[in-house]
């Protein structure tokens, strides 16, 4: 039995990064607010991932046999202060200028929900870390990169696979965490629960 794969992100890139291993899947979106409890990075990804599949698998009302739900939350993190989206150009610029010239970790936790042809649900939760080093940048950089609107949907207020590339200096881990997806590592999971 061929199961339906649902990713519940509105992120355009998650959607590439899954298409991009073959899988095949639907979007479903989550309206819910998140909140979430946990101070640990790792945890909070946690949360908020398993809180996004857990939105999805709700509004399903019962069409939910042999159905997996993946979901996925990213964060970046600077001496233990989370930076999300910026909330406008000054935001963006205040969040860059303390990241240039540093390292700090993007963590990004998934959540599957396996749900079996009757309706049992498994679930499996964790984050992956990337360390990511920044180089230096002039206030000129900071101001241009955020004039180009990239950093105003994102977390960190960069996007690594974008213009940005050129002010990262290395990664530690997996890149396309980063981008917000740990693909391979995914891809692991749907392996295990016999998916792929």
């Amino acid at each position: 039995m061929k199961k339906r794969i649902i990713l519940g992100s509105a992120s355009p890139r998650r959607s590439e990064l899954l298409a991009q291993i073959g899988v095949e899947f639907e979007v479903r979106v989550s309206v819910k607010e998140e909140r979430y409890k946990s101070s640990i990075p790792e945890e909070i990804v946690k949360e908020l991932s398993l809180m996004k599949a857990e939105n999805v698998a709700s509004e399903l009302e019962g069409d939910i046999e042999d159905t997996v739900i993946i979901g996925a939350d990213t964060i970046v993190v600077l001496d233990d202060e989370i930076l999300g989206k910026p909330s406008d150009e000054e935001d963006a610029v205040r969040m860059l200028t303390c990241l240039q010239g540093r390292e700090h970790w993007v963590y990004t936790g998934v959540a599957v929900l396996d749900f079996g042809s009757d309706g049992k649900k498994t679930v499996i939760n964790y984050p992956v870390g990337t360390k990511v080093y920044v180089n230096a940048m002039t206030e000129d950089e900071i101001r241009a990169y955020v004039a180009t609107k990239d950093p105003l949907d994102k977390a960190g207020a960069y996007g690594i696979q974008g213009r940005f590339a050129a002010y990262i200096d290395r990664i530690d881990g997996d890149y396309y965490n980063v981008v917000g997806l740990p693909v391979s590592r995914v891809y692991q999971t749907l392996k295990e629960i016999g998916i792929k």
